[in-house]
Order: structure tokens, then C-alpha cells, then sequence
């Protein structure tokens, strides 16, 4: 009897596991290449970090999953209406920005509200000329009987967060609305968001970032589509699914009754914002989000200006997370609404996970030439799926959404997006190491360029540019060590792995060249510039 059930076992058909198994101990190579320990040591934390990332990669389709469960549930209109208008601070932080000072007044000035119950704050810790230039122009237009102050600040203590705190101590207003330098509100945007505050457990209205200079350059068409899929998926399906989602620091209103029972406005992270929106939520206030409510932006049009933009992101949300975490752990709050607050606050630390990756990955490649067809079906396609494809259905889903009659360019923008996000590996991962580490860095502002109507922007916007350093030829040289992954690939004919590949190879050249290459153009406008001022002083 049991050599019968022994022999059919044997003569079973094997299990997926079984043929995993076979193909890892398969010897048709031996005296070539053989599995040993130091191939498992490569492999095992290849695939553990390759599993990570495609957790959060299987993410996205959740968040689909709420999206579209959640899309019809946004309020057009207050459930309830105030009797009588609430006053309103609108508070504006500037560090720096001569260029658009002027546009961002003009457009705040014409915000319609009760004039008796609206302050408009200029909250200016720059230490340029925007300084005085900005004193000059808020004195004339409260002389002309516009309700805005200006308060300059010498120190910069606490930056954005430490302005808009000291702003709030002398505000007169219940709500603050806040607007970076760079955005310009639509004039019915209090007359479409304050009456959500009539709830009174409403403590935060979010609306939808849109951009002046989208179509700028292949660079803006990027961002824009990232910031898409956060803006039109993310926030709806968070919070359509009673989920915790954070007030971006701009283009909203808080309550600041909420603001101080949360704490205050702190600056031990550098997304005060994402900070205070947790702390709030805690509390049990509730966040609004009204993406038909749109507020048109810039988005930064030169690589490491982007770069700085984004660093400054992912170290601060960094940054809140291991602050806030075992905060977040210890309360009440669901099982559910704490997993997405961690996917929400820790995903970058996929950056360095990648570059631990992206280490491994010739080595690795060279042992798992010779596993056979069953990676393929077992190992490479679901990575593919949880990864890849998940970023595809998440991105133009966002776009059909929003542009149901121009959605498709998106198809053409998205393998740009990946090489983006390949071209932020180096300089996230210092960003997340720093935040690690406890190790504080300044607010860095992004430069603002003053976009016209047609995607321009200002030429003396190009004071602000910073020095990148060391980060395009690191960049440049992750670009060509992928150069000879791709080499390796073709030479063993691997060419199912040449279209991920080319994805590294062309985000790290891309990011590198560029940012040298506008670096120089810069220097050589500036050169002109200067050249041409002589010129016409001699003369």
C-alpha cells in the first residue's frame, strides 16, 4: 500500500513549487555555473527588496479601487451654508520671490470677499530685494484702501512654518487660507470653499493644484502627470474611504481653531503641512477635498530645481513619519486607516531600497541566466504587475479622469514619468538617509519663474538656480554603469530585461546631461546679461 502511494506521488505531474525548486537545484550547468551559497546570499535579498517595493507598487491598484468607489461621493455644494461670513486671514509666505510677487498680489487682490472680513498677510523672511520691493508695493495698496498688512521677519526662525505661526499670532481671521508665492487663486475660490467650515467638525479644505506651465517642457509634462495622479486618485480615494490624507501647504483653508488644537504650526520637519494634517486628524477634525476647485501653479522647469523640490518632499515626509508613527500606532484609529497612513508616509524609502537594487542587479542577472523559463512566469511577471502595470492603470486612469477629451498624450509621457523616477533614486535616497539619521537641513525653496500664458518665464528667475554639485555626474555615471548592464544583457541574449533597462539608463543620463546642460546656459545668459549692462554703462 504504500509503495503504491509512494509511486504516485511519483508519477504525480510536479507543483509550481516543485519546478521552482528543480530549476533553483537544476545541475544541466554544473561544471559552468552551479547555484552555491554566496548566489543565494545575492538572490534571496535581491527578490526580499524586489517584494518590498512591489508592495507598495500593488498599492496603486487599492487606491484605484477606492478611487473609483469614492469619485462620486465629492460634495458640489456644503451640506450646510454659514448665516453670517466668517472673517478670513489669507496668508502669503514669500522667501525670495521678486519674480512673482507682483502676480500673486494681483491675483489675491481680486478674490471676492467682504473686504470688512478679509486680511491679507504678506508674510516676506526674504533677505534680497524682494524685501524692500514688496514693503513699497503692500504700503501702496493699503493706502489705497486694500485690507493687506506685511510682516517681515529678519531671522527666518522655523521657516514656512515658523512665518505662517507667527502670521497666525496676529491674524484677525477664524480660517487661514494659504497661497505659495507661485499660485494663483481663482477669485470665487473663498466663495466655493469657505461655507464647508459650517461644519464645525471641517477643520481643513484642500483644493486641486493646476499648472500655468504644463505644456513648458517636457520636464513640466512629467510633473504634472505625477502630481495628477496624487491630486485627482490619492486624495479622492483616501478621503472618500474615511482615510487620512494631508493638506499640500498651499491652495487651501484651515481652521485656526483646528491649527491650534493640533499643536501649532511646527518646523522640526521640513512638510510642516503633511505634519500638522496628521497631528490634526488625530485630534478628530476632518479634512475637506474639493478637486473641482481649482488653483493654477508653476512647476519647476529645470531638472535639479525639480530635484531640490522633491528631495525636500521626501525627507520631510520622512521626517513625519518617524515622528508621528508610534503616535499613530497608539491610538484608536482603525487597523485600516493606520496601514494608509504607513504606505502614505513611507514610501520613499523605496529610494534606497533602489539603489541597494540597483547594486545587486548585474550580479544577480549573471546567476539567474541560468535558473530557466520558470522566473519568467513565477517571479518576473508579478513584479511586473505589482510594479510596471500598476503605474500605468494609476497614471491614466488620473488622466482620463481629469481630461476625458485629451487623456491619450499621457500614453507618450509615461515612460518619460519611470525615467523620472529613476533619475530621483540618488538624490531622494540621501534626502530619506539624512532624515534616518536626524540630521536637520534648511527649507530650500524651489525657484519661481513668473510663467505667461504661454509657458514662459522670466529671465531673472535664473538668480535662484542652485549649484547642484556632485549629483548630475553621479547620475551620469549610475547612467553608464546601466550602459553595460544592457551590454551584459545583449551579449547572453537576455533581451526580455532591455526595455526595463533602458528605463535606468535614459532616467540617470536624462537627469544628469540636463541639469549640467542648463546649468551652463544659465551661466552663459548671465554672462551675456552682464556683458550687455557694461555695455550700455560705458556707453
Amino acid at each position: 500500500m504504500m509503495n503504491s502511494l509512494y509511486l504516485a506521488v511519483l508519477a504525480a505531474p510536479p507543483s509550481a513549487f516543485q519546478k521552482m525548486s528543480r530549476a533553483l537545484s537544476d545541475r544541466t550547468f554544473a561544471g559552468i555555473h552551479e547555484l552555491s551559497w554566496f548566489d543565494y546570499a545575492l538572490l534571496v535579498p535581491y527578490f526580499l527588496l524586489l517584494a518590498v517595493l512591489a508592495i507598495y507598487g500593488a498599492h496603486r491598484y487599492l487606491v484605484i479601487k477606492r478611487y473609483l468607489k469614492s469619485r462620486h461621493l465629492i460634495p458640489r455644494v456644503p451640506a450646510q451654508r454659514f448665516e453670517k461670513l466668517p472673517p478670513v486671514t489669507i496668508q502669503l509666505p514669500l522667501f525670495n520671490e521678486r519674480n512673482v510677487v507682483d502676480q500673486l498680489l494681483e491675483s489675491v487682490l481680486k478674490v471676492r470677499y467682504p473686504k470688512e472680513l478679509l486680511e491679507i498677510q504678506v508674510l516676506d523672511d526674504s533677505t534680497d530685494d524682494t524685501h524692500p520691493y514688496t514693503q513699497a508695493l503692500v504700503e501702496r495698496l493699503k493706502a489705497e484702501g486694500h485690507p493687506i498688512e506685511y510682516i517681515h521677519r529678519a531671522n527666518r526662525q522655523g521657516y514656512k512654518a515658523g512665518a505662517l505661526q507667527n502670521g497666525m499670532a496676529q491674524a484677525r481671521g477664524e480660517f487661514m487660507a494659504v497661497f505659495d508665492a507661485d499660485f494663483i487663486p481663482p477669485v470665487d475660490f473663498l466663495e466655493d470653499t469657505i461655507h464647508f467650515f459650517a461644519d464645525r467638525k471641517v477643520g481643513v479644505v484642500q483644493t486641486r493644484w493646476t499648472y500655468l506651465n504644463r505644456n513648458h517642457n517636457l520636464l513640466t509634462e512629467v510633473q504634472a502627470l505625477m502630481l495628477d495622479g496624487h491630486f485627482a486618485l490619492e486624495h479622492t480615494a483616501r478621503w472618500g474611504s474615511g482615510l487620512f490624507f494631508n493638506f499640500n501647504g498651499t491652495a487651501g483653508i484651515l481652521r485656526r481653531e483646528m491649527i491650534i488644537d493640533a499643536g501649532g504650526w511646527q518646523h522640526d520637519t521640513l512638510t510642516e503641512d503633511s505634519d500638522l494634517s496628521y497631528r490634526a486628524q488625530l485630534k478628530g477634525w476632518q479634512f475637506m477635498y474639493l478637486p473641482w476647485v481649482e488653483c493654477p501653479s508653476e512647476l519647476p522647469t529645470d531638472t535639479y530645481g525639480f530635484q531640490v523640490q522633491q528631495q525636500r518632499w521626501a525627507k520631510g515626509l520622512t521626517q513625519v513619519s518617524m515622528k508621528l508613527w508610534g503616535t499613530i500606532w497608539r491610538s484608536d484609529i482603525s487597523f485600516r486607516e493606520k496601514a494608509e497612513a504607513w504606505f502614505h508616509l513611507t514610501p520613499n524609502i523605496s529610494y534606497p531600497l533602489m539603489v541597494i537594487v540597483s547594486a545587486l542587479m548585474l550580479p544577480v542577472m549573471m546567476v539567474r541566466f541560468y535558473i530557466g523559463w520558470q522566473q519568467l512566469v513565477f517571479v518576473d511577471l508579478p513584479l511586473i504587475i505589482c510594479s510596471f502595470w500598476s503605474i500605468v492603470a494609476f497614471y491614466l486612469l488620473a488622466e482620463k479622469e481629469l481630461y476625458p477629451d485629451n487623456w491619450k498624450r499621457a500614453v507618450f509621457i509615461l515612460p518619460f514619468l519611470m525615467a523620472m523616477g529613476v533619475a530621483l533614486t540618488i538624490s531622494n535616497t540621501k534626502a530619506v538617509m539624512e532624515a534616518l539619521m536626524g540630521k536637520q537641513s534648511s527649507f530650500v525653496r524651489t525657484p519661481k519663474y513668473a510663467p505667461n500664458a504661454a509657458g514662459g518665464g522670466s529671465a531673472m528667475a535664473v538668480g535662484y538656480r542652485r549649484k547642484s554639485g556632485w549629483l548630475p555626474f553621479a547620475e551620469i555615471g549610475m547612467g553608464i554603469i546601466f550602459l553595460f548592464i544592457v551590454a551584459y544583457c545583449i551579449d547572453v541574449m537576455n533581451f526580455f530585461a532591455l526595455p526595463f533597462l533602458s528605463i535606468f539608463v535614459s532616467g540617470y543620463l536624462w537627469a544628469g546631461c540636463s541639469t549640467l546642460w542648463q546649468e551652463y546656459q544659465a551661466k552663459r545668459r548671465w554672462q551675456l546679461t552682464a556683458r550687455k549692462v557694461e555695455v550700455e554703462a560705458a556707453g
